[in-house]
């Protein structure tokens, strides 16, 4: 049975030539960073070499960037140290974000009491700028958390406009740009923007490995104490194979942007086109979404809900109806909850995330595993 997988907003498949590197420094570098020997050595400019080559795709400095094990890791990190080291009162979210930031506020808000304040979500899926410019009025130490690319249904965050609002107001951004780093360009130089964080893995990298980019103008604690790994803000023995892939992934995926960005994004049409010519009742949730990310409401039976994935798992179609890390709940999705009335709520959504792997081809058995559901 041919396998077909659309659910690279989960995950992706790691590209030959980042594992051919990950094996030739296992096998090579295997030597520890901090040691003082050749061996020691060779792993640390491997490391650094990564980190220079990061930052100079994403326009930053190397020593904004601290290598982490993922993005909800650096989340974490980021969102607690803001309140206990920068005296954060307030935090600024949405209730589309993923749970990494959303459970972290959660815990600090019953920790330490500060305010949390949520921007409205408008029917297309994006934050409402006005709500959010009437919030930052009030004058309290705030930090903002928006991500850039939802992971559910794609909608974009405009970095930019809410980065020059947010420094109009004196407060920090934090964006979670799990799903668009190495997707679309950056430049943190210019970018109004206080941190990002960012995992390998959906990038065609490693899991295991992701960075945090923390301006220098922001002076954080470290999340781990120990050694002096990462400028001392993280201790432990880096993976530096990890890193080395990570780095890999991110240079081949910018290499190949503009060809790949343009090939999903016709297949992105294609499926879409494909799904209304046979449900016609088919309705995509949220507006102006990610090229890659295409999230719909099936005109589909209530009942049908709950077989559907596995249906076309039976198939050897793999898609999900959301975020990877709430697969094993049985509650509606917290993000088309927002947008989304009730009964509508109720019926079977999924979410398609495409790749360079992906063809045509895939997208005609998946509409054919859907029409026989």
């Amino acid at each position: 049975m041919k396998k077909i997988y659309l659910d690279n907003a989960a995950t992706t498949s790691i590209r030959q030539e980042v594992i051919d590197e990950m094996i030739a420094v296992l096998q090579n570098d295997f030597g520890n960073p901090s040691s003082a020997h050749s061996y020691g050595r060779s792993a640390k400019t491997a490391l650094e070499t990564s980190r220079k080559s990061i930052a100079k795709m994403l326009g930053c400095a190397a020593q904004e960037l601290i290598f982490t094990s993922n993005a909800t890791e650096a989340t974490n990190w980021i969102l607690k140290s803001a309140v206990r080291d920068l005296k954060v009162e307030r935090i600024i979210t949405s209730k589309i974000e993923h749970h990494a930031t959303l459970y972290t506020v959660n815990y600090l808000q019953k920790m330490y009491g500060i305010d949390v304040d949520f921007v409205k979500i408008l029917p297309s899926g994006q934050i409402d700028i006005t709500h959010l410019v009437e919030l930052l009025s009030k004058k309290v130490k705030t930090l903002v958390t928006l991500m850039h690319v939802n992971n559910e249904i794609g909608t974009v965050l405009d970095i930019e406009k809410v980065g020059r609002i947010c420094e109009q107001h004196h407060a920090l951004f934090h964006c979670d740009t799990v799903q668009s780093v190495g997707k679309t360009e950056f430049n943190l130089n210019e970018l109004p923007v206080d941190f990002i964080v960012a995992s390998a893995h959906k990038f065609h990298g490693p899991k295991g490995a992701g960075f945090a980019f923390v301006k220098k103008t922001n002076v954080l604690q470290p999340m781990l104490y120990g050694g002096e790994q990462e400028k001392g803000l993280r201790a432990g023995t880096e993976a530096v194979h990890q890193v080395v892939g990570m780095s890999k992934a991110l240079e081949l995926s910018y290499e190949n942007l503009n060809k790949e960005r343009h090939y999903i994004s016709d297949l992105k049409d294609y499926c879409l086109e494909q799904l209304k010519a046979n449900f016609p009742e088919i309705r995509v949730n949220g507006e102006a979404t990610f090229y890659n990310i295409l999230n719909i409401l099936l005109p589909f039976s209530e009942e049908k809900t709950a077989m559907i994935l596995f249906n076309l798992d039976m198939k050897g179609i793999a898609v999900s109806r959301g975020s990877a890390c709430q697969s094993g709940s049985v509650k509606p999705s917290h993000v088309l909850a927002e947008i989304l009335p009730e009964d509508e709520l109720k019926k079977p959504s999924l979410r398609i995330s495409f790749g360079h792997n992906n063809t045509k081809s895939d997208i005609d058995e998946l509409i054919e595993g859907l029409k026989g559901i």
